[in-house]
């Protein structure tokens, strides 16, 4: 539009030939600043390019008067992407108000005057506008990237997680199964194969929990955990004392339990000398709570793990967070070791809404 204007006027070949050149340079200047890496220019460079446009769009005036008149929008454009928002703005409407001031002093005609000025205050915000939505474009796919970076991230501690809780407990009580079967062999050989039989009962179920962590999500059940925990402490000669009164569960508060309760049994199986372990969940008010108390815990491990926050009790951690619980964990003033969580009735989703469940049915009672 600016060459279009000078050769209205019917310049000659070298006016006509600068005024090209000019106009290649303002344009040229103007893609650099509104090209993606501009943005991470430093405060000097972003100066020596301002300096350098202001200077190709006013000399010219002096040569080609108002028909340079509509060149002001491209610096206006790249003042509003170059200058922190608190002077970007001021400066882009100085600048606009520049064109009519001058061309009226020029002695351009209404028309014109209006012409320069709506065609500057346009083009300035349509290259910010464009050059904008180009960084948004690149920033979208830079995040949609990232999100699904994350994701796999998310999945793999799911599953590192879910390993650890599922496979601990059920390798410990393996191999305690089978401890026990080679003290029996050669003594109680009809205890022994009974033992046997339940040694691959584990196994198989350990089998089964891999195949249900790598395909995705699994219930469990607090009550058949607490039965399977009851089990495993007896064959390692603990006297457990289980009580779990807690009724129907939610079916993911029911699995975060088990796998506390997994979880416990399989610490104090490896880190402690226990003898009698106390396994007790009930329901108080929306809270449901589950204790689990050994009496004769390595103090040093123990403390330790409860202090540091090892992998199973961050996971643990984690899981009762997300729903609105929580996790306690250490040595008691008589010296007896407890591991304490607790989830409301009606669990949290991920996006802060309740999840909605009517609690029925009974729970049980034994002591081992």
């Amino acid at each position: 539009m600016t060459v279009l204007n000078v050769i209205r006027t019917e310049p000659d070949t070298k006016q006509l030939t600068i005024c090209i050149i000019l106009v290649v340079a303002v344009f040229g200047v103007q893609v650099a600043i509104s090209s993606g890496g501009a943005r991470r220019w430093s405060a000097r460079r972003k100066a020596a390019a301002l300096l350098l446009q202001a200077v190709l769009t006013f000399a010219p005036i002096v040569w080609f008067g108002t028909n340079w008149g509509s060149m002001e929008g491209p610096l206006a454009a790249s003042l509003l992407l170059t200058l922190p928002a608190r002077y970007a703005w001021p400066s882009y409407g100085l600048l606009i108000a520049f064109i009519p001031v001058y061309n009226v002093l020029a002695g351009a005609s209404i028309d014109l005057v209006l012409y320069f000025t709506i065609a500057g205050t346009l083009t300035g915000l349509v290259i910010y506008g464009l050059t904008r939505l180009t960084d948004l474009v690149h920033e979208v796919h830079a995040t949609r990237e990232e999100l699904a970076r994350m994701a796999v991230t998310q999945e793999r501690l799911r599953f590192a997680r879910d390993l650890h809780d599922l496979l601990g407990y059920s390798l410990s009580a393996v191999t305690l199964k089978g401890e026990l079967v080679q003290r029996l062999i050669g003594t109680r050989p009809d205890k022994a194969r009974e033992e046997t039989a339940s040694l691959l009962q584990v196994a198989r179920q350990a089998l089964a929990d891999v195949r249900l962590v790598s395909s995705g999500y699994r219930d469990m059940s607090l009550s058949e955990e607490a039965e399977s925990a009851e089990s495993v402490l007896t064959a390692a000669d603990v006297r457990a004392e289980v009580n779990v009164m807690c009724g129907r569960l939610h079916p993911v508060v029911d699995t975060v339990l088990a796998t506390a309760l997994r979880e416990g049994v399989t610490n104090i199986l490896r880190h402690s000398g226990v003898r009698v372990c106390s396994i007790k969940a009930e329901t108080d008010g929306e809270t449901v709570r589950l204790r689990l108390t050994n009496d004769q815990p390595h103090k040093e491990r123990d403390v330790l793990s409860a202090r540091t926050g090892g992998s199973g009790l961050e996971n643990l951690r984690s899981r009762f967070t997300s729903i609105g619980g929580g996790v306690s964990a250490g040595l008691q003033v008589d010296g007896q070791f407890h591991l304490e969580v607790w989830a409301p009735v009606r669990p949290q989703s991920d996006d802060g809404e309740t999840l909605g469940f009517e609690p029925s049915g009974s729970g049980r009672t034994a002591v081992a």
